[in-house]
């Protein structure tokens, strides 16, 4: 049988790719030498977004380390499905081997109020943070801003990544700052009698009171109930589970919105497609799972903008459900130059 011409010629055309392909299997030049000392900086840990009049800037932290195992107990799922979930998403992993998780804080420039949003961990060292000092103080700084200038502090929980950095060597921080918590939040990390909590419990609950101790000896600490507009325009989210009074905040201006949403989730790789794994580090793993089911549709429906502790920085983005319902994809926002605005 002949071959036809369209055989031959794509014949032909593979011999000759394949010889190209032979004959420069070296580098077709070699370049003089241009050795220049590589920089190995990055660029400030912040990040800027406009809410309608309010300005959002998210102030990096820190990292710490998540192994999947965190997670294990709390879901169907094998420790290589959680790992595969993770790698699929090309998520870092630390010197440790478990996956980066970030740690941000959030300011809000309301034109009449500095708000801050979560304060990081500050001095506070464990193994799972891989940062000696929190990084949040000097992003702030970087961002343009002083710790002197911040009025508000809306701790979304008492653990100590968020709340802990309100204070350095037992004095404040934040000197002209008044922090405020929701009382069922409060209830648990200031009321509670430190022998009636399990021994576990007991250190990490000390750490949140040594936050706040400065702070309440100025009469800089006040109260709200979890669904409260603690300001105007800023409404508390309630998101009980990760802990008793774990709360997020809703900035609203010009019809424009932003849940800053603490810990409802803590990892997209895993949390985004499978909602109902909760982790480790929630104080009720099956409240913290219903609160994120029955949130994370009402703000895919509404396009709301989130900010989240734990996304990758800068942790600002939308969700939207995936067309089989049982899912969601992180889409975070984009660098845009504030004259472009």
């Amino acid at each position: 049988m002949k071959k036809s011409l369209l055989t031959v010629i794509l014949s032909v055309t593979l011999s000759l790719s394949a010889l190209t392909a032979h004959a420069h299997s070296s580098a077709t030049y070699t370049p003089p030498t241009n050795a220049v000392k590589m920089q190995k900086t990055q660029v400030a840990g912040y990040f800027r977004y406009m809410v309608g009049d309010f300005e959002i800037t998210a102030l990096y932290d820190g990292v710490g380390n998540l192994d999947a195992s965190l997670m294990a107990q709390h879901t169907n799922l094998s420790i290589d499905g959680l790992n595969a979930l993770i790698d699929g998403e090309f998520t870092p992993r630390t010197h440790l081997g478990g996956m980066e998780g970030t740690i941000i804080g959030f300011l809000v420039n309301t034109g009449s109020n500095l708000i801050l949003v979560d304060a990081g961990k500050g001095e506070v060292q464990a193994p799972i943070f891989l940062d000696k000092q929190g990084r949040l103080i000097e992003s702030l700084k970087a961002s343009g801003y002083k710790p002197s200038q911040i009025d508000i502090i809306l701790p979304t929980h008492m653990h100590a990544d968020h709340i802990n950095g309100i204070v350095k060597n037992g004095k404040r921080v934040f000197k002209n700052a008044t922090v405020y918590l929701p009382n069922q939040e409060k209830a648990f990390w200031l009321d509670t009698p430190i022998d009636k909590l399990p021994a576990e419990i007991q250190p990490f609950v000390q750490l949140a009171r040594s936050a706040v101790a400065p702070y309440s000896e100025a009469n800089k600490v006040k109260f709200y109930n979890a669904g409260d507009e603690v300001f105007p325009n800023v409404k508390s989210i309630a998101l009980f589970g990760h802990t008793a009074g774990h709360s997020g905040f809703e900035f609203t201006s010009k019809g424009e919105s932003i849940l800053i949403w603490g810990d409802l989730m803590h990892n997209h790789a895993v949390q985004m497609p499978h909602p109902e794994v909760a982790i480790e580090f929630d104080a009720n793993a099956e409240a913290a799972r219903q609160t994120r089911l029955a949130m994370l549709p009402k703000i895919a429906k509404r396009k709301l903008l989130v900010a989240g502790a734990h996304l990758p920085f800068p942790g600002l983005g939308h969700i939207k459900m995936e067309q089989d319902g049982k899912g969601y994809r992180w889409i975070p926002v984009q660098y845009r130059p504030f004259d472009t605005h």
